[in-house]
């Protein structure tokens, strides 16, 4: 699908086709009823909906997905999702309650959950030279009206893979409360290999990791030209937050860390980027992304 906004809407005209597409993503692999296990049907009182012809339950293509409940429509969902999936900088929830003339909560809670979708699967360490370091972020929330936020600093250690000649590839990152090895060391554990050439700064925290990371690398900070790629990559995520978001409090933080990198690990890949992001949404499983 990716960028292209004629295709999109060719293909997603109205309702009914919303409904076509996600079931048949949901029952791609056969229909077994979510209540009984039974696995003949027949067509549901609704639009691809489908009927157990055992225990009579009637399931529809959203029941058990993110879509499930929603407070739009099917067809107003899907133009959300390819809205904050294919712009280069994502929408803010003000600005898609303008566009769509939703009550900008309801907009903001909706892109929550597209945000737990976008949560790294955790199945692709990084593997080659990675670069790694903290930073943090000030207060940038998509505070809504009437909520008032907390003003202190958060913490976010990022690695990032660095290719020949300057170029980047996938990075991740993760908000932590304090610059530690016990801090560090589950983030390393869920998104950097063994076998990858890690190179940090000198910070103390880093040192119990050479028990496992045994190509860690610390080198001196401060000095020209020190991890420019890295920095380069931070700089644009607090860009990001100040620019579309403005606010960001640490209980969401994460949610908008995993948004940014959902499209920066894609972004050669934004043909697919779309439907990826619809099939996580209605396969997702909370128990799968800690």
């Amino acid at each position: 699908m990716g960028v292209n906004s004629i295709r999109f809407y060719k293909q997603f005209p109205d309702e009914k086709s919303c409904y076509g597409y996600m079931a048949a993503i949901k029952w791609k692999d056969g229909y077994v009823c979510k209540k009984c296990s039974h696995t003949n049907y027949y067509a549901g009182r609704k639009p691809y909906s489908l009927h157990c012809t055992r225990c009579k339950y009637d399931e529809s293509p959203t029941s058990g997905t993110m879509f499930e409940k929603c407070k739009f429509s099917l067809h107003v969902a899907f133009h959300l999702v390819f809205k904050i999936s294919t712009k280069k900088k994502g929408m803010s929830s003000l600005k898609l309650s303008h566009e769509f003339d939703l009550r900008r909560k309801t907009c903001w809670e909706f892109k929550r959950k597209i945000q737990q979708a976008m949560h790294s699967s955790m199945k692709q360490p990084l593997t080659s030279t990675v670069h790694v370091d903290e930073f943090f972020v000030g207060e940038y929330e998509e505070v809504l009206p009437g909520h008032s936020s907390e003003s202190r600093k958060r913490l976010v250690v990022v690695a990032l893979e660095i290719l020949g000649k300057g170029g980047v590839s996938r990075a991740y990152a993760k908000v932590i409360d304090h610059a530690s090895g016990n801090e560090f060391k589950p983030f390393f554990k869920d998104y950097i290999s063994l076998e990858a050439h890690v190179v940090t700064d000198e910070w103390k925290g880093y040192l119990p990791l050479k028990k496992e990371y045994v190509y860690l690398e610390q080198k001196p900070s401060g000095k020209e030209n020190s991890f420019p790629e890295l920095h380069i990559h931070i700089m644009n995520i607090q860009g990001w937050l100040r620019g579309i978001h403005h606010h960001c409090s640490k209980e969401h933080l994460q949610g908008y860390l995993d948004e940014y990198h959902y499209r920066h690990n894609r972004r050669n890949h934004m043909d697919t980027i779309f439907d990826n992001l619809i099939v996580r949404m209605i396969e997702y499983d909370p128990a799968k992304r800690v």
